[in-house]
C-alpha cells in the first residue's frame, strides 16, 4: 500500500482529511439557530443535540466527551460552538482552543435570549473561520497519520464473505504502518467474541473483549428483548443471514488479523496506534458517532442492501459486494465489489483498487455521501435525565 496521503496539518500535531469549520449546538435551545447559520454559510458542518441540562452521571460525561471530541476532531478547522448554559459552552471551547484551532462561542444569555442575534453574529463569526480555514494547503503525509473507522450495516451474506474482509485488509496495512483503527458494534462480537479475545494483546484485553459482549447480552436479557428476530433483524434475514453468530462472524472480518490492543469507551480516543474495538452500540448513527469522536477520519462502512448513513465530519466510503445493490445504488456506493462476489477477481486485487479509492478520499476525493450531503453525526444516551 502506499504509503502517504496528502492532508492538513493542525497545530497539535494531528491531521485531518477534510478541513471543515463546525458549527456545533451543544444545548436542544439552540440547534434550530445553528442549522440556520449553517443554511447561511453553505460548507459549514452542523452538529447539534437535543439535550442538555438534566443529563446525569455517564449520560452527562458522554455527551461533553464526545461534543468536545467533534469539535477537536482533525477533519475539523475551526468551530463555532453554541448554547444556551454558558458554563458548559465556555468548557467545551475551553477544552477545544488547546488544539490550537480557532473557537469562538455564543450563548443565548450574551445575545439578550435572542435566536435571531445569536444568529446574525453566528453567520458572520462561522463566515470568516471558513474564509480563513480556506487558505489552508495539503501536505504530503505519512499512512501512520490515519485512523480509520469501520462500521457495517444492512448486512448479507456479500458482506461477511467479501466487502468484510476487504476493509480488513485496509485495516491491516494501515495498523502495519503504524496507523490506527477502531470498529464497535458490541453485539455483532456475539458468538465470536472468543476468535476476537484470541487477538488480544495481553489477558486484560481478552477479559474486557468478553465482558462487554456479556453486558450487551445481559441488557437484552434485562430488558426482555430476545435477540432471535431482533439481530439479525428483518432486513438481514430477507438478505440471508440466519443467526446472530452467522452475522458477528462476518462483522468481525472487517477488522482484520492485526492484534486487539484494548477496549474503548464510545467517544474515548485512542491510546496508541494498532487496532482497537469499541464498546458501543450497534445502530450506525450512534456507532458511527462514537467512532469518528475517538479520532476516525475515514469511515469504512460495508452494507449487503443498501445504507446511506454517513458521518458529517469524516468522509464515509461505502462498500458493497451485492451484484443487486451495486447495479441500483451507483450514487451511494462508492466501491463496487460485486465482482469479487461473482468470481470474477480476486479478493486481492479488489483489494489494491480499494487501497487507492481510501488514499484518494483522504488526500480530498468526496465521497457520494459527501456529494449528496448526507452526513450527520450522532451521540448517544444511555439513561435516565432529570
Amino acid at each position: 500500500m502506499t504509503l502517504h496521503f496528502d492532508g492538513f496539518r493542525r497545530d497539535d500535531g494531528s491531521v485531518g482529511v477534510r478541513n471543515h469549520v463546525l458549527v456545533m449546538s451543544v444545548t436542544g435551545l439552540t440547534s434550530p439557530t445553528a442549522r440556520r447559520i449553517g443554511r447561511a454559510v453553505p460548507g459549514a458542518r452542523v452538529i447539534t443535540t437535543p439535550y442538555g441540562s438534566g443529563l446525569l452521571g455517564d449520560d452527562a460525561a458522554l455527551q461533553r466527551r464526545a461534543l468536545t471530541a467533534f469539535a477537536r476532531h482533525p477533519n475539523v478547522a475551526a468551530a463555532l460552538v453554541i448554547g444556551g448554559t454558558a458554563p458548559y459552552v465556555e468548557a467545551i471551547a475551553n477544552d477545544v482552543a488547546t488544539t490550537g484551532k480557532p473557537i469562538e462561542a455564543l450563548v443565548l444569555d450574551d445575545c439578550e435570549h435572542d435566536a435571531i442575534t445569536v444568529t446574525e453574529r453566528g453567520t458572520r463569526i462561522a463566515a470568516r473561520m471558513l474564509r480563513d480555514a480556506s487558505r489552508a494547503r495539503r501536505t504530503r503525509v505519512s499512512l501512520a497519520e490515519l485512523c480509520v473507522g469501520m462500521e457495517c450495516g444492512r448486512s448479507d451474506p456479500s458482506s461477511g464473505l467479501v466487502s468484510n474482509p476487504l476493509v480488513g485488509s485496509i485495516v491491516d496495512a494501515v495498523v502495519e504502518t503504524g496507523g490506527r483503527a477502531v470498529f464497535g458494534e458490541t453485539i455483532e462480537w456475539l458468538g465470536a467474541e472468543h476468535l476476537l479475545a484470541r487477538r488480544a494483546s495481553d489477558d486484560s484485553v481478552a477479559r474486557a473483549i468478553r465482558e462487554a459482549v456479556l453486558r450487551r447480552e445481559r441488557a437484552s436479557v434485562d430488558a426482555g428483548i430476545d435477540l432471535v428476530g431482533n439481530n439479525p433483524g428483518p432486513t438481514n434475514v430477507a438478505a440471508g443471514l440466519s443467526t446472530i453468530e452467522e452475522k458477528s462472524l462476518g462483522a468481525i472480518a472487517k477488522g482484520g488479523r492485526a492484534p486487539i490492543r484494548g477496549v474503548v469507551g464510545i467517544a474515548e480516543p485512542l491510546p496508541g496506534a494498532g487496532l482497537y474495538l469499541m464498546d458501543a452500540p450497534a445502530y450506525a448513527p450512534e456507532s458511527v458517532g462514537g467512532l469518528v469522536a475517538s479520532g476516525a477520519q475515514i469511515v469504512l462502512f460495508t452494507t449487503g442492501v443498501g445504507n446511506s448513513f454517513v458521518s458529517g465530519i469524516a468522509p464515509t466510503i461505502k462498500i458493497s459486494a451485492n451484484p443487486i445493490a451495486a447495479g441500483r445504488l451507483r450514487e451511494q456506493l462508492d466501491f463496487d465489489a460485486s465482482d469479487v462476489f461473482a468470481r470474477k477477481v480476486s479478493l486481492a486485487d479488489a483489494a489494491a483498487r480499494l487501497q487507492d479509492v481510501v488514499l484518494d478520499v483522504a488526500s480530498g476525493t468526496l465521497t457520494w455521501g459527501e456529494v449528496l450531503d448526507e452526513g450527520e453525526d450522532v451521540v448517544s444516551r444511555l439513561g435516565a435525565a432529570l
